[in-house]
């Protein structure tokens, strides 16, 4: 990518983003962007850390997501809205920047709906890397919407899973799965129950869309030595697992202060353990320690893996050309005179006028 113009911002739309990750391809795309998160995850302690700014009403949730790591600043605009498949809408939409820290300038807006959907999946693989059991090749699916696949692409990628078992409430989502994963390398069986789903499985993936608290997982689905991949509960009041799975299982996350308010254990205690994954790939604490350990994964999304698919995006762009010049900043001959600036696109346009 050449160096524009510091008024003009490269710009990715949803359009460039899917030929952006064909170009790619879908597996090295999702396998480059997890080594980025390592990456970050790695030097964790250098970035500024919150929980997101959320809105909620009764329909979802609109958040916004910031992080920087001294030198570059990223945010996400992310809604969650599950009634919005009903009306034939996505249930998450989203955009992203990233902006330079010492000037402030924006370098990167880009479509993520794609793209958090990647992240997402990229995140699930990098945890159960470290997670699951060894030769882990079965996973459950349970919940087969959009990010269904996303999940299956990742785990095969990066983790060696060829074997998935998919069960949704909604059949049709399954055979949606199924269909489009057709001829990706996967031995797949649709089930009729969670229940059957979890039958064999290593790595369990909750992915479900409804903004409640459910019980997708019993206690007595989950047996000993499998890691759970719980995806799905991401705000206040909505969680897919039973207290009980949570009290026998080890629990890792990505940022205690939002995931205690959001994830699967604002069920559990303030003060109950959880282990950082940032520790864990970082080498400073353990991760899976023995055959029959059940851990568990409790990921609502953090900002510094949107910080790392920013990241990830802004570099490919500079080998594919993927992106549009958007004239986004306002750039006068003379910084502190905007209001000239103005008064001479008046003259332009009078004197175009005449002409």
């Amino acid at each position: 990518m050449s160096a524009p113009k510091l008024n003009i911002v490269p710009f990715v739309s949803v359009d460039h983003m899917m030929k952006l990750v064909l170009a790619v391809g879908i597996e090295r795309f999702v396998t480059e962007l997890a080594d980025y998160i390592e990456d970050d995850f790695r030097r964790w302690e250098l970035f500024d850390k919150t929980p997101r700014v959320a809105s909620h009403s009764h329909d979802g949730v609109i958040e916004l997501m910031p992080t920087s790591d001294g030198k570059l600043y990223g945010f996400k605009y992310v809604n969650g809205h599950p009634k919005n498949t009903r009306a034939g809408l996505q249930t998450v939409t989203a955009f992203g920047v990233l902006a330079d820290v010492g000037s402030g300038y924006p370098m990167l807006l880009t479509e993520m709906t794609i793209l958090t959907a990647l992240r997402t999946a990229a995140m699930s693989a990098v945890a159960a890397k470290y997670l699951a059991p060894q030769g882990a090749r079965t996973m459950a699916l349970i919940g087969n919407g959009a990010q269904a696949e996303f999940q299956a692409v990742a785990f095969k990628a990066i983790v060696g899973i060829d074997r998935l078992r998919l069960y949704d409430v909604d059949s049709s989502a399954s055979r949606k799965c199924a269909k489009n994963l057709a001829g990706m390398g996967f031995d797949i069986v649709i089930c009729a129950s969670g229940q059957e789903a979890v039958e064999g499985a290593d790595i369990i993936t909750t992915v479900t869309a409804d903004k409640q608290y459910a019980t997708i997982l019993t206690d007595n689905m989950v047996g000993p030595g499998v890691h759970i991949n719980a995806i799905g509960g991401d705000c206040p009041g909505k969680t897919e697992l039973h207290r009980d799975i949570l009290l026998r299982s080890d629990i890792f996350v990505e940022f205690p202060p939002q995931t205690r308010i959001e994830g699967e254990i604002q069920q559990l205690a303030a003060d109950h353990p959880v282990t950082e994954l940032w520790q864990v790939i970082a080498g400073h604490a353990p991760g899976r320690s023995g055959e029959r350990q059940i851990t568990l994964f409790d990921s609502v999304g953090f900002a510094i893996e949107d910080f790392s698919a920013l990241r990830y995006v802004r570099d490919k762009l500079r080998d594919t050309g993927l992106y549009e010049e958007l004239d986004l900043l306002a750039d006068p001959d003379e910084p502190r005179d905007l209001f000239g600036m103005l008064l001479r696109a008046e003259a332009a346009q009078a004197k175009a006028v005449v002409g």
